[in-house]
Order: structure tokens, then sequence, then C-alpha cells
């Protein structure tokens, strides 16, 4: 018999972490769907549209996608729900700084006094959020309680850099996330600007000239992160760009020799801001 009790916590992210589903099950990680609106129909983020549907519409469209936050009910729903099994749950969510969902997820908190809830700001989205979620659920599954499950996440967001090149401006500009990152509006027509998501929002790294010294730089800025004998974990991600995506991937693993690598699309959602066309890359060293 044993003789150890061991505390659940519940993981819970929203949808435009788009981790693999294969990690969603072996962690038991809990999504909560975004929602996307294009051409007066609404869906839920990979629950009903998924990216290849998403971009066949997005070219047969002459209309702009929009996009909110999942509600409070909808988080009110889910922490209820989980609460009748688990001790406590960590949600770790996309940036505030560039969408209401830890409003919502905070509202929905309040409205449940009674359930231990560590709510987690990524400062991120995509896999700088899906890092975090991932060292939360690794030590959930390990047995660990409310608070260390939450300082998982905690520590490894200012360890996690996205770096990224999209394919065009104008779905960050249109859709009002373009941040720091506005000032190259101006001057990017012909060029290929890295771009990285840090402490919320998304700012300008390098101009230059075509995509794959673009890639090239990427490759340089990751080196220069990185001490000798350090483990790293690296994420590859790509919007509507999965040729461009495996050679990056391929190019990385040559490259830096991850200990961990993880090939992921971006959701629909975040593919309605950043766009077709869009590649970038995730890692932290341990």
């Amino acid at each position: 018999m044993n003789q150890t009790t061991h505390r659940r916590i519940a993981i819970v992210t929203d949808s435009t972490t788009f981790l693999p589903p294969e990690l969603l099950q072996e962690y038991d990680i809990h999504v909560v769907p975004q929602i996307l609106m294009m051409d007066g129909k609404t869906w839920l983020d990979g629950v009903d549209i998924d990216p290849p549907a998403f971009y066949e519409l997005l070219r047969a469209s002459s209309s702009f996608p929009t996009t909110s936050q999942a509600s409070r009910v909808t988080f009110q729903e889910l922490f209820s729900e989980l609460s009748q099994e688990a001790d406590g749950i960590v949600a770790v969510l996309v940036s505030g700084e560039i969408s209401g969902t830890m409003d919502s997820a905070r509202t929905a908190a309040k409205s449940l006094p009674d359930i231990p809830i560590e709510l987690v700001d990524s400062r991120g989205v995509s896999m700088k959020t899906g890092f975090p979620v991932l060292a939360a659920a690794k030590v959930a599954a390990a047995g660990g309680d409310l608070p260390a499950v939450a300082a998982a996440a905690r520590a490894l967001i200012p360890k996690t850099r996205l770096y990224f090149v999209v394919g065009t401006l104008e779905y960050l500009h249109r859709g009002g996330r373009i941040g720091s990152a506005s000032k190259l509006l101006g001057s990017a027509l012909n060029l290929k600007p890295i771009l990285e998501f840090w402490d919320g929002t998304i700012q300008p790294v390098a101009k230059i000239r075509t995509r794959r010294k673009a890639l090239e730089r990427v490759y340089t800025l990751i080196q220069e992160q990185l001490n000798d004998g350090e483990k790293l974990h690296m994420a590859v991600v790509n919007i509507a760009a999965p040729e461009e995506a495996a050679d990056l991937k391929a190019q990385l693993e040559a490259r830096f020799r991850p200990v961990e690598m993880i090939a992921v699309e971006c959701s629909p959602v975040v593919g309605a801001h950043a766009g077709p066309g869009t590649v970038g890359v995730a890692f932290y060293s341990e």
C-alpha cells in the first residue's frame, strides 16, 4: 500500500499556447479556447477550427479576422469542474499586455473564493507561454503542491525567449498587437525584421534585408544567450509555413543539439494577429 498521498494540481492554459496534442494528453493540461471571428461567423480557437481550415478561409475571404478573449464564464465553468477532483489549479496564460484573458480568469477566480487558484501571466504567447506551462505540469505530475507548481512556471518566464520573423507586419498592425515594433512600419516594406516577444509585448530586435539573413541572425542571437555546457530546450513555431519551419528545425538541431525540440503550429487566433508566413524559435537553457 502506498503510504504517500500526492496532492493533485490541475494545469490550465489558453489556446494561444497551442501545445501539441500529445503533450496536452501526457500532462493532462486543460485548454480554454479563445474566440475567432470572420465573415460574420464565430469559432472556438482550436476546437471547431484548426490552422489549415483557418488559412483556407483567410485566402478565400476579403475580410480581416478579429479575435476576443475567453470569457469569465468559460473560466468559471472550467475552474468549478476541475475543483471537483483537484486540490488546486494553476492557470498559465497569454500576456495580459496583449489580451484580456488574464482579466477574465482573474474575475472568474474571485467569484470562486473557496477554490485555490494561482494565475500566472506568462508575459508571452505561443511557446513563450508553452514552456512555463510544461514546467508547471511536470512539477504537478511529480506531486508538487500549489505554490511549487506556480513557482515552476514563474521561474521559467524570464528565461524563455521567443524570436520570430513575420511574412508581413500588416496583421500585427491591423490587429493592434504590434507594440513598439510599430516604429518599423514606415521603413520595413522591403525588410524582414526580427521581432521578439519580451516583457509582455512585441519588440523589434533587428532590421534585415532578406529572410535568409534574418534567420541567420536569429541563430546568432540564440548563440549569444548560451553558455558552454547548458542544456538547451527549443521549439519551432510557424504560421502556414510548414516547409520553412521544418528546415529551421533541422538547422537548429544541427547547430545547437538541444535536449528537447518541439514543433508547434500557432493557433488560428495567433495566426490572425501575426499572419501567414511567420516562423519563430522559443528557447531556454538550464
